[in-house]
């Protein structure tokens, strides 16, 4: 393999040396994306947030600055990455607002009905088994909690698609084949928003 494709394998799971060069790039390289995706939690005064593959941490730190009165659980299943958001987001962890762990998101280790927000930005590509993922997070909110996320890719764009083909594990998903897996995982009521001028879409499912 050579060492553009285990560079870009490490958005993945990041390890290691390309592992930390990786998550040294996500928080800014994805903060505009993760920005607009933001914009569309509206209404809402989440109590508990779940942050669902974190990488660096910044969109962690950027919800509990939009949500000053809320918890939030930020999950990952790379150690590097885990090890990353807590550097990055010491001051609330330290404050008691914030929690970073390592875990699976098939199989989160959340209470049934605990949570009233959970993101996932830049990651379901990897996710093992979609459906099943989404029924997860499904399980962890209470009835009406949303559940948003924000992809760079529509799951049509030639980038994106060149990315998943030396990527191992990645599957760029369309707007319709998640909202088909969230409606079968048990979401009642599925939009989605496509930006004006790039291949970026924010999801946003509601128990």
């Amino acid at each position: 393999m050579g060492l553009f494709r285990k560079y870009v394998n490490q958005t993945r799971k990041p390890a290691g040396f390309l592992g930390k060069m990786m998550l040294g790039g996500m928080n800014g390289g994805h903060a505009k994306l993760a920005d607009w995706g933001m914009l569309h939690l509206k209404g809402l005064n989440p109590e508990q947030i779940a942050e669902l593959g974190c990488g660096g941490g910044r969109n962690a730190g950027e919800l509990l600055k939009k949500y000053p009165n809320s918890k939030l659980i930020a999950i990952d299943y790379s150690d590097l990455s885990v090890e990353k958001s807590r550097a990055y987001n010491e001051k609330t962890i330290k404050e008691g607002r914030c929690v970073v762990r390592q875990g699976d998101v098939s199989k989160l280790d959340l209470p049934d009905c605990s949570h009233d927000l959970a993101t996932a930005f830049e990651t379901v590509y990897f996710w093992p088994g979609i459906e099943k993922c989404f029924a997860e997070v499904c399980r962890v909110l209470k009835t009406g909690g949303t559940f948003m996320i924000c992809n760079e890719s529509d799951g049509t764009d030639e980038t994106s698609l060149r990315f998943e083909k030396i990527i191992d594990g990645m599957k760029c998903y369309t707007v319709e084949e998640l909202k088909a897996a969230l409606s079968a995982a048990g979401f009642s009521k599925v939009t989605a928003d496509h930006h004006d001028q790039k291949p970026w879409i924010t999801v946003i499912a509601v128990k």
